[in-house]
């Protein structure tokens, strides 16, 4: 049988297979990222990725290896490794948990919101596992010491409790479906709290930032404060149609027999209507911003442009990795 044509080592694998710059090429990039059957695949499959990954990029091309192949084991390696620090990152932080974990949790939400005991609960629950993508998908390579984690994961949940229960009291008095969109201020409220504690680093220290050509010209934290806010918008758009569609159908539901005769299906209705909200919700809004941003030197703190004039006087926008 005839050997298929060894692959040109060219292929810029430093990048997404698909346009970044459109919405179009960002989306299906991120419907291969967020892709939860990615969380299957066994330890041997993601360091066989790795290795055609690294022994690519460094020049190795194995015989008989595709460019769908290449890319496959590309996907599968950003899936589980990060991408500064090339570290596996933790299984349930990674974005390919991100639908199974976010339906489950976010249906439990909207359906036990009537009681303090369970809104307690549950804020908890999410706050903690937002914590632990949050700290998985942090942007830079630097080191968090775990006073700073712990800390940060504190504040955050607590202001995330806090503004649950806040929430809950106010609209105790109006029409029932008033009630259920709770969840949803609570939690868009705890990302713009979460996500800055748990990256609070970078807002001290900075971020990498790189020119086109991914080389490192310095830290930033003007470049952090860019990252986290397209974080933060990213992540209430993904939770907005997952906590604003299902409780207008459920509300309708809960008025009709159905639910009535069978009250025990109102949980697994909530969570298969939210699963099915967040299989689009979550790559589309992932995708409103590159993940390869980019912002003018003339926008950074006048150290850094300094710093990145000394070397290359010429260079006018820079590049770095936001986080998701």
């Amino acid at each position: 049988q005839k050997m298929p044509p060894s692959l040109p080592a060219t292929i810029n694998i430093q990048e997404p297979r698909w346009d970044q710059s459109t919405f179009q090429g960002r989306a299906k990039h991120f419907f291969m990222v967020t892709d939860p059957r990615n969380l299957l695949l066994s330890g041997a499959t993601l360091e066989e990725a790795r290795r055609v990954v690294e022994d690519y990029r460094a020049g190795t091309v194995p015989p008989g290896l595709t460019e769908d192949q290449l890319w496959r084991a590309k996907y599968i390696y950003d899936s589980a490794f990060h991408p500064d620090t090339g570290e596996k990152m933790l299984l349930v932080g990674r974005m390919s948990a991100q639908v199974p974990m976010n339906m489950t949790i976010t249906g439990c939400m909207l359906t036990f919101y009537r009681t303090t005991p369970a809104v307690l609960f549950w804020q908890w629950v999410n706050q903690s596992f937002n914590a632990i993508v949050n700290y998985t998908n942090r942007s830079g390579d630097a080191p968090i010491t775990p006073s700073q984690l712990g800390t940060a994961y504190v504040s955050a949940t607590t202001g995330a409790v806090v503004t649950a229960l806040g929430l809950k009291s106010l609209t105790k008095h109006l029409p029932a479906i008033i009630g259920r969109y709770v969840p949803f201020a609570a939690v868009a409220a705890a990302n713009c709290i979460n996500i800055p504690l748990m990256r609070q680093r970078e807002l001290k220290l900075g971020i990498p930032v790189t020119d086109e050509n991914g080389n490192r010209l310095g830290e930033s934290t003007a470049a952090a404060q860019k990252a986290i806010f397209q974080v933060v918008v990213s992540r209430i758009g993904m939770a907005a149609p997952a906590m604003a569609i299902p409780p207008v159908i459920m509300n309708m539901l809960e008025k009709r027999a159905f639910l009535k005769r069978y009250p025990y299906l109102n949980a697994p209705l909530q969570v298969g209507l939210v699963g099915l909200c967040l299989v689009f919700a979550t790559p589309l809004c992932c995708a409103l911003f590159p993940q390869k941003s980019s912002m003018p030197v003339s926008s950074l703190e006048p150290e850094v442009q300094d710093q990145i004039r000394k070397k290359d006087p010429c260079l006018e926008t820079i590049y770095f990795n936001k986080g998701l």
